[in-house]
């Protein structure tokens, strides 16, 4: 009996053994199916179209509406400076006053000289009348009437020589005025008083600089000059053809200046050197604030995008070969990857040229937990777009626009 029962209790154990192995199998796998990790979680936010004012920042000088270098046109000792040092003078005001005394002298002897040749003249005329009628009585020759005629002739045109003369003796006793030819404010005196001068001499006496308006005179490179040129063919930007472009000023402290200006014209020509054209503004300067040879960064309005799209710069990222690219969450709510072309930095957003379309979901967070192709659970942030001060610096457009 006792050899019967072990064999049986050895068999019960074993099944005891693998039903309970059984059971703890299918346990482990219910926890397994328990675990499992949910979708990851990330905030997408939904692209939208927007009208938005396009602007570039250019580094520009500041240059004086109008200048004037003082000269002397005429020769002399300098007797007087009638003027302050940088103070503001009116077009036509004494600026020098050169010693007149020889030109006076000049002068006085042209005048007398014309009066001689006048009185001389009005004899002659008087002779030439006498002979005209004895000639015609025979009580003359010819030959005396002919040489009386010459003599008028001759004192004639030495009446309008000493006119003349008298004339430019005037004018040369005028220019020992040294005046001012524009109104502005003049600068320091690079003569003294007893300084000798000559006419047209090349170093000026002092220079006359008007500065309101002012100009701003500002570097463009044909690159982009040809590159706006095409947005604006194909529609992708629209401009106000109804006046000037409005201009704006950023100081070199970094502070904008008050009053805007206006675009004068761009240069025919382009700089060889440099690659350039010059673009060319006038701004009001009645404070004085803005000063000839100032470096600003000028603020030029290009045109209008009706339909820009702006997303936040983190959810852009580069491939290996540096192609900017972004994930989308499709209406599946899987992960697709979207190579995108930038056209440049508006702030801490990215202005996206093409690559994106309206109603795509972009990802803005959780883009490190995510690749293509796998599902996620997305979560639409609250955040929308915003359209900022959409300027575009140099150093931003060289790296930014692809």
């Amino acid at each position: 009996m006792k050899s019967c029962a072990t064999p049986l209790r050895s068999t019960t154990f074993v099944l005891t053994a693998l039903m309970a192995s059984a059971l703890l199998l299918c346990a482990c796998e219910g926890q397994k199916e328990q675990a499992a990790p949910p979708p990851p979680e990330v905030t997408v936010m939904e692209v939208i179209e927007q009208e938005m004012v396009l602007s570039t920042e250019l580094p520009g000088r500041t240059s004086a509406f109008l200048v004037a270098e003082v000269r002397p046109q005429v020769s002399g000792i300098i007797q007087k400076r009638l003027f302050k040092e940088g103070s503001v003078v009116k077009a036509g005001q004494i600026l020098y006053q050169i010693d007149p005394a020889p030109f006076q002298a000049a002068y006085e002897s042209a005048r007398a000289s014309l009066a001689r040749a006048e009185a001389n003249l009005q004899a002659i005329s008087s002779r030439a009348k006498r002979y005209e009628g004895l000639l015609a009585e025979g009580a003359v020759s010819q030959q005396d009437f002919d040489d009386v005629t010459s003599a008028f002739k001759q004192a004639q045109a030495e009446v309008a020589y000493w006119k003349a003369a008298a004339e430019s003796a005037r004018i040369n006793l005028g220019y020992t005025r040294v005046n001012a030819p524009i109104s502005g404010r003049i600068g320091r005196s690079n003569m003294t008083e007893g300084a000798l001068v000559t006419a047209n001499q090349p170093a000026p006496l002092a220079t006359i600089q008007q500065f309101d308006p002012i100009y701003v005179d500002v570097p463009q490179s044909t690159a982009d000059l040809l590159k706006l040129k095409r947005r604006i063919e194909s529609g992708s930007l629209h401009t106000n053809q109804t006046g000037r472009k409005q201009i704006r000023l950023i100081l070199e402290d970094g502070s904008e200046y008050p009053l805007t200006g206006t675009m004068e014209f761009r240069d025919v020509s382009v700089d060889p050197t440099t690659g350039t054209v010059t673009l060319r503004a006038v701004f009001p300067n009645p404070e004085e604030l803005l000063l000839p040879g100032m470096f600003v960064r000028a603020v030029v309005q290009e045109g209008v995008n009706r339909h820009a799209i702006l997303i936040p710069q983190q959810a852009v990222s580069r491939d290996p070969k540096g192609n900017p690219l972004a994930l989308i969450v499709d209406a599946d709510s899987v992960v697709q990857q979207q190579f995108l072309t930038i056209d440049r930095a508006v702030g801490n957003q990215w202005l996206i040229a093409s690559g994106l379309a309206p109603k795509d979901r972009i990802i803005i967070e959780g883009v490190q937990k995510v690749r293509p192709g796998v599902t996620v659970q997305a979560t639409t942030s609250d955040t929308k777009p915003q359209t900022p001060d959409t300027t575009d610096s140099p150093g931003q457009a060289a790296g930014s626009r692809e």
